[in-house]
């Protein structure tokens, strides 16, 4: 009982926090799955398959704000997925270590890059893409999911700035898209796969969802209750924390 108490507090304060700045439920829950005995393959699988209970958590609240573009949001499936599938087939053939240290000088990257620019993602430009936008929006997704596949801390962070600066949403909405589809449709993929070709730690399970599904209601109904700045501040710490993370961690 006190294994799952743990396990659900876990989930529910990394996924408010995934929630409310746009990815970065890893950095807390992985981690953790992996201090409290699991082998670092079950830990992902596992951690996958609950990370899929925030994003339908934040989608009951940004549903009811009409914060999803219907054109993007298919964008996101179609080019995402393949990618998701790519990096979680691979994932065991990649050097850990390696790939820790570039995740996390490129998640520092993104916080800073946000940092240095006061206005990103403070305000809504986002209009219907032309053809060029769609193809270059997609490849960036694809080579995002390839890492949300096979890595585990800091991709949706990605995908919400990729988001920002590429297709100019704002916070709110980039945060949205990020926690609905990178949450259930690309989390869920990875997750399926992973657990065909892995393990996953069925018993802790039911605590993770909780905390997950109640995290993401929590984090996306503080997102849009304060609005888009303290949403790029939350972004900009998230980031600079999952990279030292990652880099700790490979050290």
């Amino acid at each position: 009982m006190f294994e799952q108490i743990e396990l659900f507090l876990i989930s529910l304060i990394a996924n408010t926090f995934s929630a409310f700045s746009g990815g970065g439920a890893g950095l807390l829950q992985f981690p953790a799955l992996i201090f409290l005995g699991l082998p670092f393959a079950v830990a992902l699988a596992t951690h996958k398959v609950a990370s899929v209970a925030l994003g339908v958590g934040a989608a009951f609240r940004h549903y009811k704000e009409r914060n999803l573009h219907l054109k993007l949001s298919v964008l996101m499936v179609v080019s995402g997925v393949p990618g998701v599938l790519i990096g979680a087939w691979g994932i065991l053939s990649v050097p850990e270590r390696l790939a820790q240290i570039s995740l996390g000088v490129l998640t520092i990257s993104l916080g800073i890059y946000s940092f240095l620019k006061p206005n990103l993602g403070t305000y809504h430009y986002f209009r219907d893409m032309s053809r060029k936008q769609y193809v270059t929006a997609g490849i960036g997704l694809f080579l995002i999911g390839i890492l949300n596949g096979s890595l585990t801390s800091g991709t949706g962070l990605f995908v919400t700035l990729w988001l920002v600066t590429h297709l100019k949403l704002d916070y709110q909405r980039a945060v949205a898209h990020t926690l609905v589809w990178v949450g259930i449709v690309w989390n869920g993929s990875g997750a399926g796969l992973l657990g065909v070709i892995g393990q996953v730690h069925w018993s802790w399970l039911p605590a993770l969802l909780i905390g997950s599904l109640l995290g993401g209601y929590l984090g996306a109904h503080l997102s849009i209750k304060k609005g888009n700045k303290m949403i790029k501040r939350a972004f900009e710490c998230v980031t600079i924390a999952v990279g030292l993370a990652l880099l700790i961690k490979a050290m």
